[in-house]
């Protein structure tokens, strides 16, 4: 079977000069209809009608022939059939004619195959690539303006409606003429709308080099009661800050789904290591994302032999692995001498609520105390606390107590709702708001403390395990009281009561060390980093 594969592509577009040869993700714009049509199982030949050198040059190159098109043929009011037809050799017998615009970039060569077998298979003289896009619209009757539609209905309910997109029309050889393409038996191949951009604006252009520059991304991570679940809650907003939809993987021996909570993102569980290994031999990512808190050089050697261009990046890494990686962020550690490492406050992502609520006033005297340790509290540091909070001398102070997704025994702990001065929560869902009711918090040496300074809450802190303790940011230095590692009951209290009797003063004062980081700006200076490996 013998099929031909036109690419119309001439020198004179107004709307974007030099439109056809213009760099998009490295390659001419017409590269990539040349790529499918050289590419694809079926296409035998490939020819690219033109009048520009430049064109010539590129389809020369690419091992297309090239048809330089007759004047006559280059005028605006010039139809492609004309076209298609003039470059169409007649001398071969031809089963079909696939016409392809060098401004669909974005069509995929597995697409055009599925495309080309299909009117194959249907014995159809025309198919057409559209999309099918379904909108509520009007028309004009008699000089009005009129629905075309009889019942206003969501946009999936409607009946399909399928656009043109000029990636490709696939025609019999016979019924291609210099007036049309279009034989009696005809369908419609429907596209992704990715690959139906069509370019024809600058707007259109800027969508193209989005779509051909997008990395695909994965991000591996695990979370539970013993290492915590603020990992997956990073992971899940990071997942958020790319253009695409990230693959997350987890270990299901690690890590139950349900801490991922109510997510849309796509979650993928392995069993072990060497699953992740070969899926990520088969996807081969652009950029994967470690945040399972340690890695091993064994384990960065092997990701990188199955991702050998990928760049790899770790979040609030402790391990060897660090060396391996293109980049490590260290958040709440101070410092690093390795180049590759990016340690500090000013590298905290922030989750995206949070960044809609202002800093708290700081008020006459202390009324309100938030609790929380993060998803997993191992130390049952709020077991403690409501134990505290339960004696008759804190009735006037209003205790909120958040229990994380990975808290051991939730049930337990809610029959303190029994006391009025106690609010006793699990796995809210918008933290800052109660965060921001409150006039101080109790917490850990974890990511909430760095939730807690963003809104200016003085706060006191403990750690929950070793690693913690050399957590920087959560510090007296920084404007909180840590008061170390499993401290005694007594001490936890001491400070609690003195944190209740502080001054309005006191208290501005912490405020003011702690909104003195500037915590905002970390996405935007993490993505930043990212992007630009």
């Amino acid at each position: 079977m013998r099929i031909l594969a036109v690419i119309p592509a001439r020198a004179g577009s107004k709307g974007i000069p030099n439109k056809n040869i213009r760099i998009i993700g490295g390659k001419p714009l017409i590269y990539y209809s040349i790529r499918n049509a050289l590419a694809s199982k079926y296409i035998t030949d490939t020819v690219v009608t033109t009048d520009s050198d430049a064109v010539r040059i590129i389809a020369g190159q690419m091992g297309a022939s090239v048809r330089i098109r007759d004047e006559r043929l280059c005028q605006d009011d010039v139809t492609l059939d004309a076209v298609i037809d003039d470059a169409v050799d007649r001398s071969v017998d031809w089963d079909y004619v696939v016409t392809m615009q060098p401004t669909s970039p974005t069509l995929e060569v597995d697409t055009l195959d599925r495309a080309i077998a299909y009117a194959i298979e249907q014995g159809l003289d025309t198919l057409i690539s559209a999309i099918n896009a379904p909108h509520l619209s009007w028309g004009e009757k008699d000089g009005k303006k009129v629905p075309n539609y009889k019942e206003r209905l969501n946009r999936q309910y409607l009946p399909p409606c399928y656009l043109e997109t000029g990636a490709f029309v696939i025609s019999k050889a016979s019924v291609v003429t210099p007036r049309t393409r279009i034989g009696e038996k005809v369908d419609v191949f429907e596209v992704s709308e990715k690959e139906a951009i069509d370019v024809d604006t600058f707007e259109d252009l800027q969508m193209v080099a989005a779509a051909l520059c997008q990395k695909k991304v994965a991000i591996y991570v695990n979370g539970n009661n013993k290492r915590g679940i603020g990992h997956i809650y990073r992971a899940l907003e990071l997942a958020d800050e790319f253009y695409s939809k990230p693959d997350i993987y987890y270990d299901l021996n690690q890590t139950d789904p349900s801490v991922f909570g109510q997510t849309t993102h796509t979650l993928i569980p392995v069993n072990g290591i060497g699953e992740l290994f070969e899926r990520c031999r088969e996807e081969q990512y652009d950029i994967l994302i470690n945040d399972i808190l340690s890695t091993t050089i064994d384990y960065m050697i092997g990701l990188k032999a199955v991702l050998p261009k990928a760049k790899i990046v770790n979040f609030e890494d402790d391990g060897e692995g660090i060396l391996k990686a293109d980049l490590v962020f260290n958040a709440l550690y101070s410092e690093s001498d390795l180049p590759q490492v990016r340690a500090g406050e000013k590298y905290y992502i922030a989750g995206k609520t949070f960044l809609m609520y202002n800093p708290i006033r700081i008020r006459d005297r202390v009324e309100r105390v938030f609790v929380a340790f993060g998803g997993a509290d191992p130390k049952n540091y709020s077991d403690r606390i409501l134990a505290i909070a339960a004696k008759e001398e804190y009735k006037d102070v209003h205790f909120t107590v958040v229990l994380g997704r990975a808290k051991q025994n939730v049930e337990q702990l809610m029959e303190y709702n029994q006391h009025p001065n106690i609010e006793v929560l699990h796995d809210v869902a918008n933290m800052p708001e109660l965060m921001t009711r409150c006039d101080m918090a109790v917490t850990s040496r974890g990511r909430t403390g760095y939730e807690l300074a963003l809104l200016g809450i003085p706060s006191i802190a403990m750690a929950q395990n070793a690693r913690e303790e050399r957590h920087g940011f959560v510090s007296n230095e920084n404007g909180f009281t840590y008061i170390g590692l499993d401290p005694a009951d007594e001490i936890i209290e001491s400070n609690l009561k003195m944190y209740l009797g502080l001054s309005k003063e006191s208290r501005q004062r912490f405020q003011d060390k702690l909104l003195s980081h500037d915590l905002r700006g970390g996405r935007r200076r993490v993505m930043g980093l990212i992007e630009n490996l």
